[in-house]
């Protein structure tokens, strides 16, 4: 319990900030306050932090100085940050009265002490003197000591810099060297005391002040390394430092080349302020490795890494000068004629590419053309086969009709003028007339007009009969051709049944003849609706008492075969 109420008491003596108004109250209200601008990424933070807290707790404890430590982080303070020029992590500013007057990069604790030293941050109780004590109580000899070497050891110090508020931007920093001129003071008493004083003063001078070689690392650069691929901070560090150019691909590449070093994990040593000075130059500007160029801003760096595609870049101490107007000038009138060149470059590249794809309009509008040529040939071309076996299919059939006749004619030669039965629609139905050669002449006559009047009967329940006897004829669509001319014949009498033009069929019209008469069924059809052949046999003429309904039905069923006969 001890130990942790003891720990509470000498962190309470380093004030935590947490915000820029409260940075600047603390300011306001402690004559000398030192403010500790830190980060808690930064790993030289987190390992200077316990020592501040001791020196927070010293001078706390110490009744002869006046100085109060406070801490902020830089997540606290946002853009507010940019008002104190804060550079790098972390870093200590003395503010007296409002007033910066010193300030330490770093985690140089010694710089710290003497910092405040220099500044003069002694409590001053009922006045001082040079050597002597204050508020009436003697001081020991190694106390005047002190107090004589802070005030001979500050030689320069900082011009006065007021806290910064939001409304107005802090002044540049100006060091002023100030003479300091030494006014006699008593005799010491013992020479020999004055001549150590001289002695130690000169040895605290000459020693060389180590600072910490990360404080001025990029913090960016060590996040990007560190939380975005992962390395350990001491080698983020180390690789920022030792490789090339200060950038994040050099300090990939100095890792991968000694990740396999046995103090590739040791801690980096503090450097003398000398080396570490010559070796932090402030950054001015940026230098393309691939090129040479000098660059005067990020901005500037990533356009010219997008136009050029170069990746290779660092820092470089090598400040770029503002251009006179006339420069100016020549520099717009040069740009000027860069973007007219590029722009008729341009407009002839345009023109060769409209030219190209001229060029290609007409060839595939050639192409097309020969396609379409060739496709109306082979369209010409099946045209022509499909005539042609018509016109063989229509060769054939005559043939075959031809043999049917030359057929009936031998056996009507072997059997007397005689035809074998056929069984057709209607029964017995010869293919042919009869005809008796030889004796009973008369006799065959009669039974050839008693066999016409026979055949010229036809019956209304055979119609679909007849139909499909006429359907059936598909060489050369003669079929087709005696459904139409039937259909034409049915269809007038039926739409028209009171004009008599329609009422009368020429038997010994063309049509007739080559459509009709040829094909069995196609009359006994024109017969069974009610038409019946004049007393001459030249016309087949409508009964009066024929049905128009039997009429309707029978177009309607021509209709429908002779759509099927299409199909």
């Amino acid at each position: 319990f001890i130990v942790l109420h003891d720990r509470i008491k000498e962190t309470m003596t380093l004030h935590g900030l947490d915000s820029n108004e409260a940075v600047r109250d603390f300011a306001t209200k402690n004559k000398n306050a030192l403010v500790c601008f830190s980060a808690t990424w930064c790993g030289p933070c987190k390992a200077s932090k316990p020592a501040l807290e001791e020196m927070a707790a010293k001078y706390e404890a110490d009744v002869t100085m006046d100085v109060v430590f406070g801490i902020v982080y830089e997540d606290k303070l946002g853009e507010a940050i940019h008002n104190y020029r804060v550079r790098a992590f972390p870093t200590y500013i003395l503010f007296q009265s409002q007033s910066e007057t010193g300030r330490v990069e770093g985690a140089n604790l010694q710089g710290i002490e003497n910092m405040i030293q220099s500044c003069n941050c002694q409590a001053l109780t009922g006045g001082e003197t040079l050597g002597g004590s204050s508020g009436g109580t003697p001081l020991s000899m190694e106390e005047a000591r002190a107090q004589r070497l802070a005030k001979l050891g500050a030689a320069t110090t900082n011009a006065p810099t007021t806290v910064p508020t939001p409304a107005e931007e802090p002044p540049a920093k100006k060091e002023e060297v100030k003479d300091v001129e030494m006014k006699e003071a008593a005799a010491p008493a013992d020479p020999k005391e004055d001549n150590q004083d001289v002695e130690m003063k000169d040895s605290e001078g000459g020693e060389a002040t180590k600072v910490d070689p990360t404080a001025k690392l990029d913090a960016e650069m060590i996040k990007t390394l560190t939380e975005n691929m992962g390395f350990p901070l001491i080698l983020a560090q180390k690789g920022l430092l030792k490789g090339n150019g200060g950038t994040v691909e050099g300090a990939v590449d100095w890792l991968m080349q000694h990740q396999d070093d046995a103090d590739i994990d040791d801690p980096i040593p503090l450097q003398e302020e000398g080396a570490a000075a010559a070796g932090g130059a402030v950054a001015q500007s940026y230098k393309c490795n691939d090129c040479g160029k000098i660059l005067s801003s990020m901005a500037n760096l990533e356009l010219h890494a997008n136009k050029t595609g170069h990746s290779d870049f660092e820092e470089s101490t090598q400040c770029i000068i503002a251009l006179t107007p006339e420069e100016k000038a020549a520099k717009l009138e040069q740009i000027k004629k860069l973007l007219k060149q590029k722009r008729d470059q341009r407009e002839a590249q345009e023109k060769e590419e409209a030219k190209d794809r001229e060029k290609q309009r007409r060839f595939m509008g050639k192409e097309m053309a020969k396609t379409r040529e060739e496709l109306e040939r082979e369209q010409r071309k099946r045209e022509a086969q499909l005539r042609k076996r018509q016109k063989h299919e229509e060769k054939r059939e005559r043939e075959r009709i031809r043999a049917e006749l030359e057929k009936d004619k031998a056996e009507r030669k072997a059997n007397k003028g005689k035809l074998h039965s056929s069984l057709g629609v209607d029964g017995y139905n010869p293919s042919a007339i009869q005809y008796d050669v030889g004796a009973g002449a008369e006799h065959n006559a009669e039974a050839h007009a008693e066999h016409k009047k026979h055949k010229m009967k036809a019956s209304v329940a055979k119609i679909d009969d007849y139909i499909k006897k006429i359907s059936s004829y598909r060489a050369g669509g003669d079929g087709g051709k005696c459904l139409k001319i039937l259909l034409v014949y049915v269809g007038n009498v039926a739409d028209k049944p009171g004009e008599d033009k329609y009422k009368s069929i020429n038997t010994e019209s063309k049509a007739f003849k080559a459509k009709v008469k040829p094909f069995v069924g196609a009359k006994n059809l024109l017969l069974a609706v009610g038409f019946s052949p004049n007393e001459s046999g030249t016309a087949l003429v409508l009964n009066e008492d024929a049905s128009a309904q039997l009429l309707t039905d029978t177009k309607a069923k021509l209709e429908a075969a002779y759509t099927a006969y299409n199909s």
